[in-house]
């Protein structure tokens, strides 16, 4: 809306009132009516809110609310993550190291997720070792982390999303347990059918496995499975499991050595990065988050390592945001990450930046009502207008990404919703309404 003001002037020795008209800038009332939205919101005000809109047109931000305060991420920290990735690995993700001596084959682990991955089927790594006609011997010791992720809680071990991390993944880290019909129990990789056995003393009157803690025994209860039954299992991971999977794969026998990798260690590669990528941001995939990290270590040269990795990395590529983040892992399943909304959006400039092609962007990333995590956020649509990244931990919902206004306009958001004690349903509802305002009205 325009402004209008009066003026006195002197014309002829008389003073005269002249009405002047001052147009509000575009942006100016994008801001206004989006804080307004925020502002009147019967949800938004009951918890911690961070907000920031941007225009990369203008390069100038349109409103921040909150922008510059510290949130816990969640699944946002896919971004990095994901940035990352498009700076050390922006081709392929190396799957394994070797060097041949003689008759013998010795191979390092690179922490490539793909590597029998059941979405991304990474096999080059495997043909390879499958063909050879020399002795394998795998050398261990590349990672040196824990195998959970700094402040990830213990209690989550038998949950799909969170694996455990290894130098030398297999099978997603996971052990499936499926069955077509009821009463069926199907296990892979089989080599743990031995490990499931029954209790009878359950009273569970549903079929779930658990593992215990800390070794490689399932349990179920004496209970049919339903048809079409689907659970994932996180193994328990060590160097004997990781041989028996990879010789029963393979048919061969494999032993183990300590070995350095050494400078001149050729190197395999079994996916394309934007094949990973995609896993990573679609269905928000914490194994290839966690895994991706220790790629990106082997191709910078780095010890194995989490911390050390990302240390490196933000001191390589994050010294432009605006506020240094606290990031400890790679997928955001700890509460120890902390991050900015406007050092967000900082970083989708630089990833918009660096893929330098909206169509290759817009297909690694959720479309609200069509793909990944958002496709059940917004209502469904062939022609998407949201294209972000969303994190979820009890309490905690964010989005960030990117969105197209009604009148083609592109705009990057972040939206950070934490410590709230409503139904996460009700506060993705509440996010949803107010970037569909911004999409409808400008």
């Amino acid at each position: 809306m325009d402004k209008i003001k009066l003026k006195k002037v002197i014309f002829n020795g008389l003073f005269i009132a002249v009405s002047l008209v001052y147009a509000c800038k575009p942006n100016q009332m994008i801001s206004k009516k989006v804080s307004k939205e925020i502002k009147n919101s019967q949800m938004l005000g009951k918890y911690q809110v961070g907000f920031a809109l941007y225009d990369p047109v203008a390069k100038e931000m349109i409103l921040e609310k909150d922008a510059d305060k510290y949130f816990t991420p969640a699944s946002n920290t896919k971004l990095f993550t994901f940035y990352a990735g498009l700076k050390v690995t922006p081709d392929s993700i190396p799957s394994l190291r070797y060097v041949e001596r003689g008759d013998s084959l010795i191979f390092w682990g690179t922490g490539d997720p793909s590597l029998l991955h059941t979405i991304v089927k990474g096999t080059k790594a495997i043909e390879f070792l499958k063909k050879t006609n020399k002795k394998l011997f795998f050398a261990v010791g590349r990672y040196t982390g824990d195998f959970f992720g700094n402040g990830w809680g213990w209690d989550d071990y038998n949950d799909y999303y969170q694996p455990e991390i290894t130098e030398l993944p297999l099978f997603d880290n996971v052990v499936l347990v499926t069955a077509k019909q009821a009463g069926e129990m199907n296990i892979f990789p089989k080599i743990f059918n031995s490990c499931f056995t029954a209790d009878s003393s359950s009273k569970a009157t549903k079929f779930y496995a658990q593992r215990e803690f800390l070794v490689n025994k399932f349990h179920f209860p004496p209970v049919k499975t339903t048809a079409n039954y689907e659970q994932q299992i996180p193994f328990k991971t060590g160097t004997n499991v990781t041989l028996t999977l990879l010789a029963d794969t393979l048919k061969k026998e494999i032993q183990v050595v300590n070995e350095v990798l050494p400078a001149n260690a050729k190197t395999i590669y079994s996916s394309k990065s934007d094949d990973v990528f995609r896993q990573l941001m679609l269905p928000s995939d914490n194994f290839v988050a966690e895994q991706l990290l220790l790629t990106y270590a082997d191709k910078l040269g780095l010890e194995m390592n989490t911390s050390k990795v990302i240390a490196a990395v933000q001191e390589k590529y994050l010294t432009e945001l605006p506020d240094k983040p606290k990031w400890v892992d790679g997928s955001g399943l700890s509460r120890g990450n902390l991050f900015t909304p406007r050092s967000i959006i900082k970083l989708l400039d630089m990833i918009y930046k660096e893929v330098n092609n909206q169509e290759r962007l817009f297909s690694m990333l959720p479309a609200g009502g069509k793909t990944g995590t958002l496709r059940n956020a917004y209502a469904k649509t062939d022609t998407p207008f949201v294209y972000g990244k969303t994190g979820t931990l009890s309490g905690v919902h964010n989005q960030s990404g990117y969105i197209i206004t009604k009148k083609g306009k592109l705009l990057y958001y972040s939206f950070m919703n934490n410590n709230y004690v409503q139904p996460t349903a009700e506060v993705r509802k509440e996010m949803v309404r107010v970037m569909t305002f911004v999409h409808d009205n400008f």
